[in-house]
């Protein structure tokens, strides 16, 4: 109650005391014998008033404290509803601040208890709005920062000490994170960073990284077992590790800076010094004096911001090494250069580390090529362009195959044989440090030797076996050495007899069964035993059973003696055995022709396919090629065009030769197939800067031949012209009509074609070489011979040295005629 009630109750009292007096008076006096029996006989007057008075003032004062109690219940009624109006607007304002879009407020009553979460945090921050996915913090912040905050709540709820922590989120946002207790509550506020210190809390995290960092390096340093030092920017030092201290001899760090004790020589700091002024890091092999010990120390010495940063490896073991390694190559090096047989060595990354002198005559390739450091598989594309490398259907899968070996070394031996018919045994050895050494031995002529030796020994064996004739072969003492199966049949006798090598009289006795005529078999036998003179021996015999034997003996070097025996009466089934032979050889040409038809297909679509996807990777359509790529598919394109002009001239000349080729006679414009004819040879003319030359006119008119054969034939003139033309000379081609036939003249102004061998120009095979080209297959002249022929045409070159070449082909006007006519 408060003091202006407690006056208004003392006013109301004061106001109702004298009224109870007053009326307790007026009834004393009224009615006295009233008073007489309530208060009893004696009493006075005084005394009831007293009384009266009394019981008035309890009165009142009941009264005023009743009506004193109420009024305080209403004040106090009124005083709380104002309190929790008061309070209730500080709740809604505090909800408000927690509510606020920047920060966010979590409050646990106790650790086991959910967290009551309040406010919010922008969206770019990356805090889920979920509470219980926002208490999981490692789904939303670093690791590092989850479990910093972690660490610090679990700390806060052991001990109250509050936190103060910068956090970054899975988003690189930062928040500041302030942890406290309130009473038995545990308070985290979240808040996002921005501005100034948003870069402060990341320039301490940086800090904090590179402590860290620092102090990891400086104890790496420190564990060392090398020296390692740091110069100031004067090129004093200013920190040193504990082995460099040692190698100084020095008794601690102390020491060391301050007199500034140095490891490397005056000479090695001056070229340190240099090269640092020089704007270059210094890296070299010098001597250091160690506890009185030279040792070879490899130095490094990098310049850095303030100053520089050194470390001096020992390699005295390793140089010593190296030197002698050094010494053993070179000695091994020259002894190899003077070896026939070509060697290399590949290194585990099949590079190129060595190559005498045998192996760069075996590929003859450009000095780059075979530098220390050169790739196996570069050496092999680069072999391989210069078409000395062995042949393979898949190229690309034999150079993946042949570079794996790299991977697991295994000795292995494999034959080479190259374009240029040399064969090479190539021998590869595993290194101890990987990779391979390549030996290449030329067997060409031992291979050569033993195939002549085993083809001569199988076509002798072969044809012995063969032969309708039974055939034995004595040597000088008489005695039989070699024998076919048909001497055994003959004379029935047995294979195990005649291996046994019997003398030609052991041998007589057993055919004299069948022949008893000894004057014979006298003759024969001084002809093997050479009692007489060494010469031919000829007779027939006819044995019992009526068959006629023709006899003969051939003197052999070395006193040997080659004796036949033919059954004549056999010749009946010889000539079916002939006419047998020749309805196979039929068979075989009716094969031949569809083997050429079918390999027409198989050999041109797949090379048709490689020239088209050359030119699509050529041209850039399946992503751009480097200048070695497309060098490399200039020379697949070239390649392929010229295997492609190989196998079609191949296959025309076969199906020439087995008379299957059809010509399809039609009108053909004279001048429209010399022009057709330019067309192919166009880019070759422009490549060589020839001036061409064409007098082809329009009245000519046509003749009946076969338009793309005509174009052909003069397509390899052309070609052949172009071929041994020097650059900006002149190539001539004429059309002309002469006596009922077309003539075309090819003229060139090239280096002639020789005496020796112009007579062989229309053979195949028997190409030349245009000086400082390569030789070509030889074919083209020999095609346009028999496809002239097919036309019943004929053709003649006219050549001299250092004049030029002049072809002349005349052609009958009408083929049919001149077909008739030959018939």
């Amino acid at each position: 109650m408060n003091r202006q009630a407690r006056h208004r109750a003392i006013r109301a009292s004061g106001r109702l005391i004298p009224g109870v007096a007053t009326a307790a008076l007026f009834a004393f006096s009224a009615d006295s014998a009233f008073a007489q029996p309530l208060f009893g006989e004696g009493t006075g007057f005084s005394q009831i008033l007293w009384l009266a008075i009394t019981a008035g003032f309890a009165g009142a004062a009941a009264i005023a404290l009743s009506l004193l109690l109420r009024r305080d219940r209403d004040n106090g009624l009124a005083a709380a509803q104002q309190q929790i109006a008061r309070l209730k607007q500080a709740l809604d304002r505090s909800e408000a601040l927690l509510a606020s879009d920047d920060q966010k407020t979590l409050c646990w009553s106790r650790p086991d208890a959910a967290a009551d979460v309040h406010g919010t945090l922008p969206e770019h921050v990356g805090a889920p709005t979920s509470g219980e996915l926002f208490l999981d913090f490692f789904s939303w912040l670093e690791p590092r920062s989850a479990e910093e905050l972690q660490w610090a709540l679990d700390q806060l709820w052991k001990t109250g000490e509050a936190f103060h922590l910068s956090l970054r989120t899975q988003t690189d946002c930062f928040l500041e994170a302030n942890g406290r207790t309130s009473g038995p509550r545990v308070i985290l506020r979240l808040r996002e960073l921005t501005g100034e210190r948003r870069s402060f809390a990341e320039l301490k995290e940086q800090a904090g990284v590179v402590i860290a960092e620092m102090t990891a390096l400086r104890s790496l340093a420190e564990a060392l077992p090398f020296p390692l030092w740091r110069r100031n920017q004067h090129g004093r030092l200013s920190w040193a590790n504990s082995a460099y201290v040692q190698a100084v001899g020095a008794s601690d760090l102390t020491m060391v800076t301050t007199r500034g004790t140095e490891l490397l020589e005056p000479a090695t700091r001056g070229a340190v010094r240099e090269a640092h002024r020089d704007g270059a890091h210094f890296h070299s092999v010098a001597p250091v004096d160690i506890a009185g010990a030279e040792k070879q120390m490899e130095i490094f010495d990098i310049k850095v911001e303030n100053g520089t940063i050194g470390l001096a490896i020992d390699v005295t073991e390793v140089e010593t090494a190296r030197q002698e390694l050094k010494q053993n190559i070179e000695v091994n090096s020259r002894l190899l250069d003077q070896l026939s047989t070509a060697i290399a060595v590949f290194d585990g990354e099949a590079r190129l580390q060595f190559a005498n002198a045998a192996f760069r005559a075996l590929w003859d390739l450009p000095a780059r090529f075979l530098a220390t450091g050169t790739e196996e598989g570069v050496l092999l594309d680069q072999i391989r362009a210069e078409r000395r490398l062995p042949e393979q259907a898949n190229y690309r899968e034999w150079r993946r195959q042949h570079l794996e070996h790299y991977a697991d070394p295994q000795p292995r031996e494999e034959m080479w044989h190259l374009p240029d018919r040399r064969s090479f045994r190539m021998i590869a050895t595993p290194n101890q440090q990987g990779g391979f050494t390549y030996i290449y031995e030329n067997v060409t002529e031992r291979l050569s030797l033993e195939s002549r030796v085993n083809a001569l020994s199988r076509m002798q064996g072969e044809t012995l076996d063969h032969l309708t004739e039974a055939v034995g072969v004595f040597g000088s003492d008489g005695r039989l050495r070699l024998y076919n199966p048909v001497l055994a049949e003959m004379w029935q006798l047995s294979p195990d007899f005649l291996k046994e090598e019997p003398h030609i009289s052991t041998l007589i006795g057993h055919w004299m069964l069948f022949f008893p005529e000894q004057g014979a078999w006298t003759k024969i036998s001084n002809a093997i035993t050479r009692m007489e003179a060494a010469e031919s021996l000829a007779g027939r015999m006819e044995r019992r059973n009526g068959s006629i034997i023709e006899y003969s003996t051939v003197p052999l070097p070395q006193g040997m003696t080659l004796l036949t025996f033919a059954d004549v009466t056999e010749k009946a089934e010889a000539h079916r055995f002939l006419e047998e032979r020749n309805r196979l050889l039929e068979e075989t040409d009716r094969l031949k022709s569809d083997f050429i038809q079918h390999v027409s297909y198989e050999l041109r679509s797949p090379l048709t396919s490689i020239i088209g996807f050359a030119q699509i990777l050529a041209a850039g359509a399946a992503g751009e090629l480097n200048a070695q790529q497309r060098e490399y598919m200039d020379h697949i394109a070239q390649s392929s065009d010229s295997l492609l002009v190989l196998i079609n001239n191949i296959l025309d000349l076969a199906t020439v030769d087995a008379g299957i080729m059809e010509l399809e006679i039609d009108e053909v414009d004279i001048s429209e197939v010399v022009h057709g004819a330019v067309v192919g040879v166009r880019d070759r003319i422009e490549e060589k800067d020839i001036d061409l030359f064409i007098q082809a006119d329009e009245t000519l008119g046509h003749f009946r031949a076969d338009a793309s054969r005509v174009r052909q034939i003069l397509y390899n003139l052309l070609s052949n012209a172009i071929n041994f033309s020097p650059p900006g000379s002149r190539v001539e081609i004429r059309a002309q009509r002469q006596d009922g036939s077309v003539v075309f003249v090819v003229r060139d102004q090239g280096p002639g074609i020789p005496p020796e061998i112009r007579d062989d120009v229309f053979e195949p095979f028997e190409g030349t070489a245009p000086e400082g080209g390569r030789r070509g297959a030889g074919l083209g002249l020999s095609i346009v011979k028999r496809l002239v022929e097919l036309h019943q045409g004929d053709i003649a070159i006219d050549s001299e040295p250092g004049e030029g070449t002049t072809s002349w082909v005349r052609l009958p006007a009408d083929i049919s005629k001149a077909q008739e006519a030959a018939e």
